[in-house]
């Protein structure tokens, strides 16, 4: 539908209306739904709504006013101006429940810089990218042209071009595009994305794409439900079972790299003897005889079998070890055979160096597996590993793209690079089976490992302290990866500053509904009253085992959240909607840890329902605020949907 001077032309036996523009409006309309998506090229807007209400406002380039030409398509229109520049509107699903439409701009020369503004205020706002400071809702978050990629940088692990507002409308913007963010710069209360031919995305070709999809329907729920139906996507299984209900116990924060068989087995005969039988055990860095040989160290581990067998003896029926895809300079010969053969990510001059945190700079390689023989070779020298040692799975570090030399040239089409390198990496070592957990991910919603936060500090702040250990789990779950595995009870302990007791007790506590836990600073280290409450936090976890299992199914089968935020289950509450502090387990148990230093009292918000306290056995009806609840050091409120 479109307000203008029409011109009708019949071409080729169908009927095409061509017009030309004079300070027009366009509309996408719905028929199935009460929804419609109108650009105004005079403002540059495009409105979308729904029942009478807007759920969503774009304010376009100024390529939308060089337009002169509408032309009607398929499902849609396309506006076009006298360099050959076109814009298409095109209706993609058309629902009573649900509507989706996409914008492409599907080639625009290097030159250009085309930018469209997302309106973020009037709502609230959830998804983006993982981040050190992740605010909840991201409304908050201020991005200066960020290259929206995988990255070390802000622990930017997670990255998918996802966005949802609580109107119930999203953004989701297709991979091809060389995409930059600008939150909260230049434009207050804006998300700009920008698109442009620059680094680190490729250079070398001479136009690109801008393409990205609008969702709406009546609720945040149905129209994130909608998202990962046709477009995130689900996992195709999920993780064993006995890496949920028991704990993962990890060398690498209370140990570093000071490990070896003495250490490892006295750590492993320390957890069984303070009453954790039947956990996983994790041998973290400093294995190998070099970084990148995939051998062991026979001087660290002179019989690594031997260990590995005593370690399960003691109490351990599951083994995992650390790996990462780098080999160092001077790690030979393993790296000059890689290089030699190819098997190194390479920039477009044939440079190899990179660095990690494992090496100096320029010493060190990412292998590359956007090579599938490479990823065949990486796999066998995996296979190896546990041939040798009687290992049960891995436990995989890094893969963000900003671990490749600048400018890499990788195997696949330009468009998608970088990024195509993390989902290389993770779905090469996704194979080896339900125990894998990675900490990078990009389009990798559908496999069916643990995605594990990246590393956490040991503070109480928002700069990737405790807070964010429920945010972070809040995005995830909402950009469509709902196999979240958290990061270690009590964080990494970095700068020498290991966590105090009580902040090792309120992690723990803020875990015990999230799929797993993992430690590596030990209870036993702090008092008698510290191995108390973990174990009874630690049988808790244990008690609902069955709770989060029974959400993974309902992952696997329908792409439900395994924690959703608590606006879950009344996605219009802008109560609900605002609050960071607690979470969902399902649609029935709310969380709400004390995640403040020095704190014995908070506020809960219930949610529409009836709860009952899971302490107390109190009964509630919500929507309400609890006020003032008292929080002693030993508990974790918790509250359950009361059975009919």
């Amino acid at each position: 539908m479109a307000t203008m001077t029409n011109l009708i032309l019949i071409i080729t036996g169908f009927l095409a209306t061509v017009s030309t523009i004079q300070a027009a409006s366009y509309t996408l309309k719905f028929y199935n739904a009460n929804a419609a998506a109108t650009v105004y090229t005079s403002s540059r807007e495009l409105i979308v709504h729904r029942n009478g209400r807007v759920a969503q406002r774009i304010f376009m380039d100024q390529d939308l006013r060089s337009m002169t030409h509408y032309e009607e398509i398929a499902h849609g229109f396309k506006l076009s101006n006298a360099n050959g520049e076109e814009i298409e509107f095109v209706k993609d699903l058309d629902t009573a429940e649900f509507s989706l439409f996409t914008i492409a701009r599907r080639v625009r020369d290097r030159s250009e810089v085309v930018t469209d503004c997302v309106r973020m205020t009037g709502s609230n706002w959830f998804g983006g990218p993982q981040q050190k400071y992740q605010y909840w809702p991201i409304q908050k978050l201020r991005f200066n042209e960020y290259s929206f990629l995988t990255k070390e940088a802000d622990n930017c692990a997670v990255a998918d071009r996802y966005w949802l507002n609580s109107l119930g409308s999203f953004v989701y913007v297709h991979d091809e595009t060389p995409l930059f963010v600008d939150q909260n710069y230049g434009q207050p209360g804006y998300m700009c994305l920008e698109a442009k031919k620059s680094l680190p995305y490729d250079i070398y070709d001479d136009t690109y794409s801008f393409v990205y999809q609008v969702g709406v329907a009546g609720d945040a729920k149905v129209a994130h439900m909608a998202a990962v139906g046709n477009i995130l996507g689900k996992p195709s299984g999920h993780p064993a079972e006995a890496m949920v209900k028991y704990p993962i116990w990890s060398t690498w924060a209370r140990y570093k790299r000071d490990i070896d068989q003495h250490v490892v087995l006295e750590f492993a005969n320390e957890i069984v003897k303070n009453g954790w039988p039947n956990s996983q055990f994790e041998l973290d860095d400093d294995w190998e005889t070099c970084y990148g040989a995939l051998q062991f160290n026979t001087t660290k581990f002179p019989n690594i079998r031997q260990t590995i067998s005593d370690i399960r003896a003691a109490g351990f029926p599951r083994v995992t070890i650390w790996i990462h895809p780098f080999i160092n300079k001077g790690c030979e010969p393993i790296y000059s055979e890689a290089k030699r053969l190819g098997y190194l990510v390479a920039d477009h001059e044939g440079n190899t160096d990179t660095e990690w945190w494992n090496s100096k700079t320029g010493q060190a390689a990412y292998v590359d597996f956007t090579k599938p023989e490479v990823a065949q070779w990486f796999t066998q020298r995996l296979q190896a590993v546990l041939d040798v040692s009687g290992i049960d799975s891995f436990k995989f570090d890094a893969g963000e793209t900003s671990w490749t030399p600048p400018n890499p040239l990788l195997n696949g089409p330009r468009s998608h690079q970088p990024n195509m390198i993390v989902d290389n990496y993770v779905r090469t070592v996704a194979k080896f089976g339900e125990l894998v957990e990675v900490r990078s991910a990009h389009l990798s919603q559908d496999l069916p490992i643990f995605v594990r936060m990246i590393d956490k500090d040991s503070e109480w702040t928002w700069n990737n302290g405790l807070p964010t250990l429920i945010t972070t789990l809040l995005q995830m779950n909402m950009v469509g990866y709902p196999l979240v595995l958290p990061d270690m009870v009590g964080g990494n302990g970095y700068n020498d500053h290991p966590p105090n007791k009580e902040m090792f007790i309120r992690w723990l506590q803020a875990n015990v509904f999230m799929p797993s836990i993992q430690f590596s600073y030990v209870p036993w280290n702090y008092d008698n009253e510290t191995v108390q409450i973990s174990k009874t936090m630690t049988s808790l976890h244990e008690q609902y085992t069955p709770q989060i299992m029974e959400r993974f199914k309902l992952a696997v089968s329908d792409g439900y959240p395994v924690n959703p935020p608590l606006w879950w289950i009344s996605p219009n509450d802008t109560k609900a909607q605002k609050v960071y502090d607690q979470f969902l387990l399902g649609d029935d148990i709310i969380s709400a840890p004390v995640i403040k230093e020095n704190v014995r009292a908070r506020d809960i918000y219930l949610p529409i329902g009836d709860w009952v306290d899971g302490n107390t056995g109190t009964a509630h009806t919500g929507p309400k605020w609890i006020r003032n609840y008292s929080v002693p050091l030993k508990m974790l409120p918790y509250f359950l949907r009361k059975k009919a």
